[in-house]
């Protein structure tokens, strides 16, 4: 009556099963046209995996049902033998692969023994035991700590791997690089670095266009300042010349109220721009506001000043008048 030779055979008949499906199937597949449609085949072969999980896992609970029959028949022999305990040995319940695993993993106290481990302290019917810390936390713990030792010593006390600060900077340089990268392949590649105050004529009328449309309401229309401070005067809050005025305007000066035009203007726009607020230098426009900022020299920053590089045709002499007839105070 025992199964001990049944069992394998069993299994080994269910593992074999799936396979045999398998092969049947691999026949027509092999002789099938080699511009057969991929998803078909993938569908087809998922298809008989399913299936064959499915059979194997019928059959084996049909081996577990056959073999719960077979217990029931030897405890029935037994008991008509008169061997009683042997009986009720057989009638404990036996603990499963799970259960086992749970209680050598968290080495649990019986329920019926917990008055072993009673603390004596109980708090709205909650009672307090002396339970072991779970081994699988206690594995997590102790490796942890000894992670961090491995971590701390390979990367901040030793040159086995960079720290995080040369991560950050590896990071950073990379990032730069990518950046420039990117930049060169662009048509508009003008920075605050590489900036020059533009000579041509069109290109600062263009300028000026921009300028009227987006810029007059702070600084006037003819750079006098009004919200914003005087574009004519030699006097600069934030340094004069094509690559500071290009900087201020791409990054703006959120504390003053003024936006970052280089979110919404092209580099080469704004170049246009700067290269155009240069020209006003000198104009003296009526109503100019006070002097702001620094006096900026163009000789001592190593510049030349744009207005002498940029040619206006609508310079009259009438400006010259106006230039003379302005109070010395304003500037």
């Amino acid at each position: 009556m025992k199964n001990i030779c049944l069992r394998p055979i069993l299994l080994a008949a269910t593992s074999l099963l799936p396979l045999a499906t398998w092969a049947q199937d691999a026949t027509p597949a092999a002789a099938a046209p080699a511009n057969q449609d991929f998803w078909t085949n993938t569908l087809g072969s998922l298809t008989m995996l399913v299936a064959g999980v499915v059979i194997l896992g019928a059959l084996i609970a049909i081996t577990r049902l056959f073999n719960s029959v077979m217990k029931m028949q030897e405890i029935q022999m037994l008991r008509e033998k008169g061997i009683e305990e042997v009986v009720e040995a057989y009638r404990q319940p036996e603990l499963s692969w799970w259960d086992r695993l749970m209680k050598s993993m968290t080495q649990a106290v019986p329920v019926g023994h917990e008055a072993d481990i009673d603390l004596g302290h109980d708090y709205d019917g909650i009672r307090e035991l002396d339970n072991k810390m779970p081994p699988w936390w206690l594995g997590l713990f102790y490796g942890s700590i000894i992670f961090a030792v491995i971590y701390l010593f390979a990367f901040h006390m030793s040159d086995i791997g960079p720290s995080s600060k040369q991560e950050y900077d590896t990071a950073m340089a990379t990032a730069k690089a990518e950046v420039n990268a990117f930049l060169a392949t662009q048509a508009d590649k003008v920075d605050e670095n590489n900036v020059t105050a533009l000579a041509d004529e069109q290109e600062v009328a263009l300028g000026k266009s921009i300028f009227e449309t987006s810029c007059h309401t702070c600084h006037g229309k003819l750079g006098e300042g009004g919200i914003g401070p005087n574009l004519t005067d030699d006097f600069w809050i934030h340094g004069g010349g094509i690559q500071n005025v290009f900087k201020t305007i791409t990054h703006g000066v959120p504390e003053k109220g003024m936006i970052a035009w280089g979110e919404q203007l092209r580099a080469s726009d704004i170049q246009r721009v700067a290269s155009y607020i240069l020209t006003l230098h000198g104009t003296n426009p009526p109503n100019g506001k006070a002097p702001q900022g620094d006096k900026y020299d163009p000789a001592s920053a190593g510049a030349a000043p744009a207005a002498e590089s940029t040619t206006t045709s609508a310079a009259p002499a009438a400006a010259d008048s106006t230039a003379a007839a302005a109070p010395a105070a304003n500037k």
